[in-house]
């Protein structure tokens, strides 16, 4: 008798599973039908539709070009070295076996990166190549230049806070008679970045909120346009949720549609403008080049693109559905 009622209970859970695996691929299938009639509502009036993705597109790709602008805006200037090197002037009673030694204490520090040794006689050659007083400095009887020691902090110690703090570390130390560092342009520089990078944020974000409300006014007249038709399907008992399902999917296919737009025309300006740089960078001895949105930043623009899309449905559907009731 305990055989039979363990193959029962085995049978009924093989029944359980079979049933949640059915109504899974139903789900699924269901979803894969309103998925596709999602995408036919855009192409049953391709004109509008695309008018409505390139507009999408262009709000999107206003931001996304800014942030391509900055990204490379970063890059030329993470190339001005000088910008953050911090200089030591050694004490003249310091010979040049002390400056190698200190240089290579220097040069095991986490926060410097390089360190530079100018002895004063090289300093002295260049300093007269440069200065156009060549002449004139060899009348003199010694060599006024210290030994000096050019420092390039590690990127994270090149703010202006960190290399102030590594500037006055530096500058107590015994064989240093003057340690410079230009901070005002360091300043200048960080805060230029601050500020365009908050640029960017802020017309991200009033650009995503145009997004949002134009797939919801598109959503809107889609819905108003099917009025009728809504009308007759919840007269046989359809729910808000099954109405709602295929105008979801079709703010995810503009979502989509506009942030793969956005990526082709943000790079496509990048490649436009590609030889114009380069020529520009090669005039200043320069290896500059522009570079567009990358791989992964093309994937969250896309998903940030899919995101909006589907928000901006969403908060549309839910509101204009159910206000339409059969009468």
């Amino acid at each position: 008798m305990s055989q039979p009622d363990a193959s029962g209970l085995k049978g009924a859970r093989v029944s359980t599973g079979s049933t949640f695996l059915s109504r899974l691929k139903m789900g699924l299938r269901q979803h894969g039908v309103e998925c596709r009639k999602g995408l036919h509502e855009i192409f049953r009036a391709p004109f509008s539709s695309f008018m409505t993705i390139a507009v999408l597109a262009i709000a999107l790709a206003l931001p996304a070009g800014f942030h391509v602008f900055l990204k490379n805006a970063q890059n030329v200037s993470s190339g001005w070295d000088n910008a953050t090197q911090i200089s030591l002037f050694i004490e003249s009673n310091i010979s040049s076996q002390q400056v190698i030694s200190l240089k290579g204490q220097l040069e095991k520090s986490e926060k410097i990166a390089e360190v530079s040794y100018i002895s004063r006689e090289a300093g002295l050659k260049e300093f007269k190549e440069l200065s156009g007083f060549g002449d004139a400095l060899s009348y003199l009887e010694d060599n006024p230049l210290p030994d000096t020691l050019v420092i390039t902090p590690t990127e994270s110690h090149s703010s202006p806070q960190a290399s102030q703090a590594l500037l006055a570390e530096l500058e107590a130390l015994p064989e240093v008679e003057l340690a410079q560092l230009d901070l005002q342009w360091v300043r200048k520089l960080y805060s230029m970045m601050a500020i365009a990078e908050r640029a960017v944020s802020a017309l991200g974000l009033l650009l995503g909120l145009a997004v949002l409300l134009i797939v919801g006014n598109t959503i809107r007249l889609a819905i108003q346009n099917r009025r009728e038709e809504i009308q007759i399907i919840k007269l046989v008992g359809a729910t808000d949720a099954f109405i709602r399902r295929p105008f979801l999917y079709s703010g995810l296919w503009y979502g989509i549609f506009a942030g793969a737009l956005s990526w082709i025309l943000v790079n496509s300006s990048v490649f436009w403008l590609k030889d114009p740089v380069r020529n520009l960078a090669g005039l200043y001895d320069s290896q500059f080049q522009l570079s567009g949105l990358a791989f992964l930043e093309a994937l969250q623009l896309i998903a940030i693109a899919t995101s909006l899309g589907f928000l901006g449905s969403w908060l549309s559907v839910g509101r204009h559905i159910r206000d339409i009731e059969p009468t």
